[in-house]
């Protein structure tokens, strides 16, 4: 396996600190199924009050959330609307339909966001022919989408649609406080128009594991059964949860540390033959760009960049590649990926664009 020294693959691949590992190894632990683990009620009351709802439950991964949310909120045979970029319908393994029995109608937003009218005009009037519409999933940010956030107007436009329509809400947050920190709109506000939302604790605030998924007492109450089905109940994971408190309380703070890293990384791209990027479209802690050389694939690319130089990123499509920030890259990393991968393309464009 190659050695990778500056790894822009996914910004869920920071490692715990030292005082990360202590906080952990220290924590408090109880049997969560009892709701008596101390450090679990901790970090859920924390998301409660960051979320602004009335219950929360801790989770293994945010895919599980997702999954739980449509079997709770849905029912077999039913139809749910989510932008054709959403990670249910590409990452989760087919789960809506296998778990839930649902079915995804999927609109063709821009950028992963949809819009009011393509929603209501995806919705079906009653028929015993049709599925029967009943939930909306928003991704914020959209990561296939290239990292756009959903603007808050948006957001409300979109939900106001889907209760006027009698469909139930769900936000699939695994980002939402990425976003939350590049635009300045608390995430309670971001929440607020959802029946139900989740938070990932790995992703940019580095906790080793879970999520946290929140909404109504009813609904939770529900999760807990959803949760236990698919055997994703612990017995005392205070260990576990404490790392999504230590994160939570040290490393949000932190996030504006990977917004600027990948404006720099885009600022330094800017210019290098063969690839195409719009620094000014860089606002969230994912760099995106399109391989235009028709001699060069994403893939062979990332191959290169990997045995060569060490640094790993990843393809999104065939010409297609992805560089995501997270705490343990330095500002020294992303200028060496930087020239790293001008130099790749420099050469490239030299020889006709053929990696050797």
């Amino acid at each position: 396996m190659p050695t990778v020294r500056v790894d822009l693959f996914s910004d869920n691949l920071a490692k715990p600190t030292p005082e990360m590992r202590q906080f952990m190894c220290e924590a408090p632990v109880g049997d969560e199924t009892k709701h008596e683990d101390p450090t679990v009620n901790l970090l859920l009351d924390m998301t409660i009050d960051l979320l602004g709802k009335e219950a929360a439950v801790f989770m293994p991964t945010g895919t599980m959330c997702n999954e739980i949310a449509f079997a709770v909120h849905c029912r077999p045979g039913d139809e749910i609307f989510m932008d054709k970029t959403a990670h249910p319908l590409h990452y989760e393994g087919g789960g809506p339909a296998a778990l839930a029995g649902v079915s995804i109608q999927a609109l063709d937003g821009d950028g992963g966001i949809f819009s009011p009218d393509q929603l209501k005009s995806a919705i079906r009037p009653p028929s015993r022919f049709f599925p029967r519409p009943s939930l909306v999933s928003v991704e914020q940010f959209s990561m296939l989408g290239g990292g756009r956030i959903w603007s808050l107007e948006q957001i409300h436009a979109v939900t106001d649609v889907a209760r006027e329509s009698g469909l139930v809400t769900h936000l699939d947050g695994a980002r939402l406080l990425i976003a939350s920190a590049a635009t300045g709109v608390p995430a309670a506000a971001y929440a607020a128009p959802f029946d139900s939302v989740w938070i990932s604790l790995d992703k940019a605030i580095a906790a080793p594991v879970g999520a946290v998924m929140a909404g109504s007492k009813e609904f939770i109450e529900e999760t807990l059964f959803w949760k236990l089905r698919l055997g994703g109940s612990w017995r005392q994971p205070g260990m576990i949860a404490a790392g999504g408190v230590y994160a939570l309380q040290h490393n949000v703070e932190r996030i504006p540390e990977l917004l600027k890293n990948a404006k720099l990384l885009a600022k330094l791209l800017r210019g290098t033959p063969g690839i195409e990027i719009e620094p000014e479209s860089v606002t969230t802690d994912i760099v995106f760009f399109e391989i235009t050389d028709p001699d060069m694939s994403a893939t062979a690319f990332q191959k290169h960049l990997l045995d060569e130089c060490q640094i790993r990123v990843s393809v999104m499509g065939p010409q297609l590649v992805r560089m995501c920030m997270n705490l343990d890259i330095s500002t020294e990393n992303v200028r060496e990926a930087a020239a790293s991968i001008r130099e790749v393309f420099t050469k490239a464009a030299a020889t006709t664009g053929q990696i050797a």
